[in-house]
């Protein structure tokens, strides 16, 4: 094995085991304390710093894994992501929600850590080969959203079988084992010698400050339906138990994780570097999903059922759309300034789904879900109307 492949491979168990804590976490808040009577709007608020610190974080840690190495930041949030995990492990009667927000806020701060780290890792160890770049993001990322499903149905496995807490102290002695694996890493990955200045964390590159736009607006149409609103729907409305609630979600991701991951092959067949054009037909394509849904939903048709083909279709083509940023950001991207963009990039990501997040929990208690699909609708045009700028400025660049 060569030593690109096997450093690839230990990012991205790392991330693997990462993604799973992080899916299983999110699921055991969301049913542990609907289930203690929080309102949706309640329990949408417990993730606010959980976003909020994912923005700060991207920004200061590109900065730092220039600075420090990129395997450094990721044992960084590793660690951290361990911690919050125990944080919870406290009395039921101390998990007051500035508490449990505060808990969030760590485990924010640890998975964008870790994701910043990974994915930047990917362009270092892949090269200069576009291809092989596209085919190692697109498998890290799918198989890392294939594993997040995962962990949404071992979430509310754990927690039927385990209790919170028993479920919490099972998730921080997976990832503690996965924190050893890292530090047969070389030391420095990715750190340039020219230490950047606190100022570079600010991407000047249009076609960076386009594509993070268009990926704030593409996080939040998800996010919008996916965090608070979907799980209380399921649980509350259509009285699903916890393993199916966790079990219908797991399905979803694992399902959009590996068209993620596929992704390279379905569109090898049309062009084999694809750019901002190919983005922006298929995120057009995607807008129309969410409205469809909430119609279907306002008409009367059998909610699970329509949700389970909507929600489907919606996967197919957010897989796609997502997979085809993660690869731009870092075609886009020049070595030495790798963990700087794809800082800078998740944090337009993290913003999008903090927005996301809260309007996931106010839209359906004032709205339903109907009004969040087509929140989401409205945020998928914003993506795809951005997208048709970068399109048309890439055009012009090639002409």
């Amino acid at each position: 094995m060569n030593t690109a492949l096997r450093h690839y491979l230990l990012i991205t168990g790392n991330y693997w085991a990462f993604t799973l804590t992080d899916g299983a976490i999110r699921m055991l808040v969301v049913l542990h304390f609907h289930q203690l009577g929080y309102s949706p709007l309640d329990i949408a608020l417990l993730f606010l710093f959980y976003e909020f610190f994912g923005i700060v974080t991207n920004l200061v840690g590109g900065w730092l894994g220039a600075r420090m190495g990129l395997n450094l930041t990721m044992q960084i949030g590793t660690a951290l992501q361990v911690g919050a995990l125990l944080m919870l492990t406290v009395p039921e009667s101390l998990l007051s929600v500035p508490y449990v927000m505060a808990a969030q806020a760590l485990s924010g701060i640890a998975k964008d850590l870790n994701k910043m780290s990974a994915k930047a890792g990917v362009k270092l160890v892949a090269g200069a080969s576009d291809e092989k770049l596209f085919r190692w993001v697109a498998w890290i990322t799918g198989s890392k959203n294939a594993l997040k499903g995962v962990g949404f149905f071992l979430g509310g496995l754990l927690l039927a079988l385990l209790g919170f807490a028993g479920a919490l102290y099972a998730l921080a002695g997976l990832l503690f084992l996965s924190l050893l694996m890292t530090l047969t890493l070389p030391r420095g990955l990715g750190a340039l010698r020219e230490k950047p200045g606190f100022s570079a964390i600010f991407a000047r590159d249009p076609a960076i400050n386009l594509l993070s736009g268009a990926r704030f607006f593409l996080f939040g149409a998800r996010d919008v339906w996916f965090v608070v609103a979907l799980p209380v729907f399921l649980s509350g409305p259509l009285g699903l138990s916890f393993e199916a609630v966790g079990a219908f979600l797991a399905l979803w991701v694992i399902g959009y994780g590996i068209v993620q991951a596929a992704a390279p092959r379905v569109l090898r067949a049309r062009e084999r570097n694809p750019g901002a054009g190919t983005v922006t037909l298929w995120t057009f394509a995607l807008t129309a999903i969410p409205a469809c849904i909430a119609l279907a939903l306002v008409a009367g048709w059998p909610p699970l059922w329509t949700l389970i083909v909507g929600l489907t279709l919606f996967g197919v083509l957010f897989a796609i759309n997502s997979s085809l940023h993660s690869y731009l950001i870092l075609r886009y991207s020049d070595f030495d300034k790798a963990a700087l963009n794809v800082g800078f990039y998740y944090a337009a990501n993290a913003g999008g789904r903090l927005a996301g997040t809260v309007l996931s929990g106010w839209a359906y208690q004032v709205y339903g879900l109907e009004g969040c699909l087509l929140i989401s609708s409205a945020l998928l045009l914003g993506a795809a109307l951005i997208a048709a700028v970068l399109a048309q400025r890439e055009h012009k660049a090639q002409g």
